[in-house]
């Protein structure tokens, strides 16, 4: 009887080796030998199961912007109160510091954006999911009263998203301009602002 493949395993393998080496070494020095040491394998094992580095980044951008969205969602949904829901969305999206793995994997990865429609296309489909959820809390707390929002949904949304992501590439640079908690109530005073809610007051906060 035939063995069974292992191919997936090895795929599966590489895509966390390969998501070590752009954290340790960054995606512009990124070589394939960086991820074959990360795997313990040779270079050309790996291009057996990634005919490129291009391809096997790819999947990890992949893993990661869902990762990133899987728990964003869940943590919005988790909460009936628009309000927290809001505080909860921002928290979950601002890097926890400039060691945050998941966050400054996808500013990484990130970079390749400029240059290879493959990738931005990624990058805008993860921006895209951000304001839709954004957008759909802000509905919501517009709808039932709790919010009196400036402008519509969407476009206010769609700066949250812009704003958040500007934030967390200053929490997570070498020396870093913000810390989490600044880069926090800068997002939360501009939306208190656009909502008329006062989200750093909520009864009995959420602890960081």
């Amino acid at each position: 009887m035939a063995r069974p493949s292992r191919a997936h395993e090895k795929r599966a393998e590489l895509v966390a080796a390969a998501r070590r080496a752009v954290l340790r070494h960054g995606v512009v020095d990124l070589r394939l030998r960086d991820v074959a040491e990360q795997a313990d394998m040779s270079a050309g094992s790996v291009l057996y199961y990634f005919p490129a580095l291009t391809d096997l980044l790819k999947e990890v951008q992949h893993e990661a912007v869902e990762r990133f969205c899987v728990e964003r969602e869940r943590a919005a949904s988790e909460e009936p109160d628009p309000r927290r829901r809001l505080l909860g969305m921002i928290r979950a999206g601002l890097p926890a510091g400039s060691d945050d793995e998941l966050c400054v994997l996808l500013y990484e990865l990130g970079t390749y954006a400029r240059r290879d429609p493959a990738y931005s296309a990624q990058h805008i489909r993860l921006c895209e999911r951000q304001v839709t959820l954004y957008a759909s809390i802000l509905e919501a707390g517009a709808a039932t009263g709790v919010f009196t929002l400036t402008r519509d949904a969407a476009t206010l949304a769609r700066n949250l998203v812009m704003l958040e992501d500007g934030l967390g590439l200053h929490v997570t640079q070498a020396v870093p301009t913000l810390d989490a908690g600044q880069a926090e109530r800068l997002l939360l005073t501009y939306a208190a602002d656009v909502t008329g809610c006062d989200l750093e007051n909520l009864e009995g906060p959420e602890e960081r």
